[in-house]
């Protein structure tokens, strides 16, 4: 009899969270799609250099090394415009404007790319499109965060697997236009389709190592289609900006610098009641909408130097250790697709050039399913038990990948686990450090900023370190990285326990000021 009750209520509690969050999604569906979207432009861009890159090389005719300086550019723009994305979100106003300006910003760069006849216009280009693409990482992250809170993880999960289906479509409709050989034609022997192959899947990694024996022609007749990869991945793209611009008139946003609060921002908080079956039960769904008052200004007030001193050290700390675990596990992630494929045609796994280069793909698209796959997980596990769980599984894979470095078929198997271990880091710690630090918005923006500078920095170490000892240290650099993310997050959860006992005693103590004064 007991059971049968537990089943009762353990299926009455699954349904109301089923519908909360279905309620939730259409009071916010426009917003929310619109972000999506933001991301899975993220995403088109994010993966669109690397195989077009030898035939940009073409276009332009500078040398291999020169041409991974527009690698540098993106990156390093990305970081700066992830960072600079939080100045762009003290309004609703603002984050919108933004985000219409930097989606629209790719279209047009895209459009303009394959009209870059040198290597200067080209960096130029793709450093334009890294801070657009910085700006839609924080704004997005940061405008569901803020519509959602304690709910944001579910829908988190699906933002971030809107940026792995853009990084996976977009290497497949640029492949019909790649050239097969090299595709400046000069007096000497061109290079062959393997090759050529062979090529563009070591230069996913963003660095030139070992590649002085390969001969590119620089001068010649340019012979590229690639052209029309660029013009068709503006007209994907151009859809976004578009629902923007229609989300700001749906909203009444005008500019950033706009009095007046927008249609449905009127009252600071939305309640809707649902109503349960038998008309017995009733649940409040409570989701504050932009509070122009309390999130956003928040966003800037909790860094502001008049008020450090009144902060505790666990809340830098939440901060510090937060982003240093994104730190590492989007360094993982960029390292693992940068010298994956460098790793796989190297002794002692030897794995022909063509096999080899499905790695990065399986990487992608388990990282794709496991955010999919994580959606329904998120609103029945807490986010703390997900990141626990997923970071074990990152470290024993990686272990396992460093035992049987000889297994070809396990490189596979454990590069499929390890993109679904590592796909729900990201949303989990974000949505993890919001919930204990109240959703002010400053998190948000450090975090998101911490994983882009891991990304860009752990890729030149590891790249570095492949040059110097080996292609085996490339999966005991990840190893080390695993290790020290999950080692800074257990900190990190002694630092959460400390933050809790501080707010516990600051609001024990508050009562008493009142009596006192009274």
């Amino acid at each position: 009899m007991t059971g049968r009750v537990l089943d009762r209520n353990c299926n009455l509690i699954l349904k109301v969270v089923d519908e909360r969050m279905w309620a939730l999604f259409r009071s916010h569906w426009q917003h929310t799609l619109t972000y999506w979207s933001g991301f899975f432009s993220f995403g088109l861009c994010l993966a669109l250099l690397g195989p077009t890159v030898l035939d940009l090389r073409c276009q332009t005719q500078a040398t291999l090394q020169g041409i991974t300086l527009v690698f540098f550019a993106q990156q390093f723009c990305l970081f700066v415009g992830s960072t600079v994305g939080g100045f762009f979100s003290k309004s609703f106003a603002c984050s919108l404007s933004s985000l219409a300006a930097s989606t629209f910003v790719i279209s047009v760069v895209f459009a303009f790319i394959p009209i870059c006849r040198n290597l200067p216009m080209l960096a130029i280009a793709m450093a334009i499109t890294g801070l657009a693409m910085g700006v839609i990482d924080t704004i997005s992250n940061l405008q569901l965060v803020k519509i959602y809170q304690k709910d944001s993880t579910v829908f988190l999960q699906v933002l971030h697997f809107f940026v792995g289906l853009g990084a996976l479509l977009s290497p497949l409709i640029a492949d019909p236009f790649l050239s097969d050989t090299d595709c400046v034609l000069g007096n000497g022997t061109s290079n062959s389709t393997s090759m050529m192959r062979h090529m563009r899947n070591k230069l996913a990694s963003r660095h030139v190592y070992n590649v002085s024996h390969f001969e590119f022609h620089t001068e010649g007749e340019v012979v590229t289609n690639v052209s029309y990869a660029f013009w068709i991945m503006a007209l994907i793209n151009l859809p976004v900006p578009i629902a923007v611009l229609v989300l700001m008139y749906r909203e009444r946003v005008v500019t950033c610098c706009s009095e007046r609060s927008p249609r449905l921002l009127d009252g600071d908080v939305h309640m809707r009641t649902i109503k349960m079956p038998r008309g017995s039960e009733q649940l409040d769904v409570t989701s504050q909408e932009h509070p122009e008052s309390t999130g956003h200004a928040n966003m800037m007030n909790c860094c502001q130097l008049s008020r450090l001193n009144e902060l505790p050290l666990s809340f830098f700390g939440l901060h510090i250790f937060g982003g240093m675990v994104l730190f590492f596990s989007d360094g993982i992630v960029g390292s693992y697709t940068g010298f994956v494929y460098t790793y796989a045609v190297a002794p002692p796994m030897n794995l022909p050039h063509k096999t080899a280069g499905y790695l990065t793909s399986v990487f992608w698209a388990s990282i794709t399913v496991g955010r999919l796959a994580s959606i329904p997980l998120s609103y029945r596990i807490k986010p703390v038990r997900l990141l626990m769980f997923n970071q074990v599984g990152v470290i024993v894979t990686l272990f396992l990948l460093l035992i049987l470095y000889v297994s070809s078929v396990f490189l596979f198997i454990g590069t499929c686990f390890l993109g679904l271990f590592i796909s729900s880091i990201y949303p989990c710690m974000l949505a993890f450090t919001e919930d204990i630090l109240d959703y002010k918005g400053c998190a948000t923006t450090v975090l998101v900023t911490c994983a882009g500078m891991g990304e860009m920095l752990l890729q030149l170490l590891v790249g570095s370190v492949i040059n110097s000892y080996g292609s085996y240290s490339f999966l005991l650099c990840g190893m080390i990285f695993g290790c020290m993310g999950f080692t800074i997050f257990l900190v990190l959860l002694l630092v959460q326990h400390m933050h809790k006992n501080y707010r516990t005693a600051s609001l024990a103590e508050k009562p008493e000021a009142n009596g006192v004064s009274h």
